[in-house]
């Protein structure tokens, strides 16, 4: 057995008796599974997986424990991996996200009292209350930098690209480091790796002064099944999905989609539906989708999608470059430019876009169930906004049917799930998960492919 100690720094050298408690294997806390998976994840930084229960397999033995006293506390890790441990000690920034891990899940401890009524009763409403929260948890890590000019790039895309997809992710960031722009990903490989790479490298090659900022906003259970990349800095873990795209879309600047599959299509388009909201109409919130030139099928297919079932003027919510790195860095520094204007004139705030209206809707964690898939109205019959919802919701059921271990059981109990709407719109989904397909774009670990969804 091997020990291994971890002194945290500032704040979370200071935890109460409850805190520790929470979170404690002495104590039994109602959080220490989360909270020993998560650890182990940071502690397996670099190791590319997106299987948790392999993750889990090969750390049986591994444990964490808080050791705590008026004084301050340790971290005591029980059979670290030991790509984590050089000469005895665990590599400074996997030390940085272990402080970021306790951080985050004491913030989920607190969750319960932060939700009582009296609190709520001081917000117009619970979406207001959610995005309290988020501000709330994005300022304890310190991301938000107060009066810094608009200047953060969020990479959306898949983990698993090819290396051509990759190798033209990172010349993206590498443009966009040349001009000082920082990145924010989903923090995990491929597209959320390759852009930070990118940007790291071109704020060396400008000598700059000022460090290139590398965000990962993560949630507990994409982090448990699927590490950060060494890229990332600082790391975020968020309490669900909705809480992270929505801390993505309020933190950064300019989104840029690259290519990936179903995950990718539901990033698009929860950010299609805020930009489609009414009361968005005269918010600024720039979104770029590029790709080399051999993913130019994959844009084709998407774009195909979304003109079928929102018009051909759904081409003016985001500008198509292809095959250009220079020409999307040239964008994103314009963009930025502009938002910063914008913000000035509407006197919202340059780290933390309040103005940005994101439906109740965006905002609830919703539990993928065949009921809930069967309940979605993927019918032309609604407003825009409310179809870019539901087909978000869609395809965020089929990538819990194909890659998390609760919707892969739920679809061997009781069969793939069933999805309604208008045939012309069923018939186009139908299509681009196909064409997912055959780009190897939907990955499984089963042997042969059997779809995780069917259509009425």
């Amino acid at each position: 057995m091997s020990v291994v100690d971890v002194w945290p720094v500032g704040s979370m050298a200071l935890l109460t008796k409850n805190e520790a408690d929470a979170i404690s294997l002495s104590g039994k806390g109602e959080l220490y599974e989360l909270y020993r998976n998560c650890s182990l994840a940071v502690l397996n930084s670099g190791n590319i997986t997106d299987n948790s229960a392999d993750l889990l397999e090969n750390s049986k033995d591994f444990e964490i424990n808080i050791i705590r006293n008026e004084r301050g506390l340790k971290l005591e890790l029980v059979n670290p991996p030991e790509s984590a441990i050089v000469d005895g000690i665990v590599i400074k920034k996997l030390r940085n996200h272990l402080y970021s891990v306790l951080r985050d899940i004491i913030q989920l401890t607190n969750l319960s009292s932060l939700l009582n009524a009296s609190v709520k009763d001081k917000f117009d409403n619970e979406s207001d209350y959610i995005t309290h929260l988020i501000f709330i948890i994005l300022r304890n890590a310190q991301v938000l930098k107060a009066g810094a000019k608009p200047n953060i790039a969020v990479c959306w895309g898949g983990h698993s690209i090819s290396e051509e997809e990759y190798d033209y992710a990172y010349k993206v960031g590498f443009e966009m480091g040349l001009r000082y722009i920082d990145i924010c990903t989903g923090c995990g490989p491929g597209v959320m790796e390759a852009p930070m790479k990118g940007s790291l490298q071109g704020y060396s090659q400008q000598c700059s002064q000022e460090k290139c900022r590398l965000i990962g906003l993560t949630e507990p259970s994409i982090i448990a099944a699927e590490p950060p990349n060494t890229m990332v800095d600082d790391l975020i873990i968020l309490p669900d999905i909705e809480k992270r795209l929505e801390a993505f879309v309020r933190l950064g600047h300019t989104l840029i989609i690259f290519p990936g599959g179903p995950g990718t299509a539901e990033e698009l388009l929860y950010i299609l539906s805020i930009k489609l909201h009414p009361e968005n109409k005269h918010n600024f919130i720039p979104l770029i989708l590029t790709g080399n030139k051999q993913s130019e099928e994959y844009f084709k297919a998407l774009e195909d999608f979304l003109i079928t079932c929102f018009g051909k003027e759904i081409t003016r919510y985001y500008d198509l470059i292809i095959d250009d790195p220079v020409a999307v860095a040239n964008k994103v520094k314009k963009n930025n430019e502009s938002v910063f204007d914008h913000r000035t004139i509407t006197h919202d705030s340059y780290c933390f876009n309040w103005t940005m209206k994101i439906p109740y809707e965006l905002q609830i964690a919703n539990t993928v169930t065949h009921e809930f898939m069967s309940s979605l109205n993927l019918t032309k019959e609604q407003e825009d906004w409310k179809l870019a919802a539901n087909l978000r919701s869609a395809f965020s059921g089929i990538v819990a049917g194909n890659v998390k271990d609760y919707g892969i059981q739920a679809v061997k109990k009781n069969g793939p799930f069933v999805l309604h709407g208008d045939k012309m719109i069923i018939d186009e989904l139908g299509k681009l998960l196909e064409n997912f397909i055959k780009q190897h774009r939907i990955l499984l670990s089963q042997k042969e492919y059997k779809p995780c969804y069917t259509f009425e």
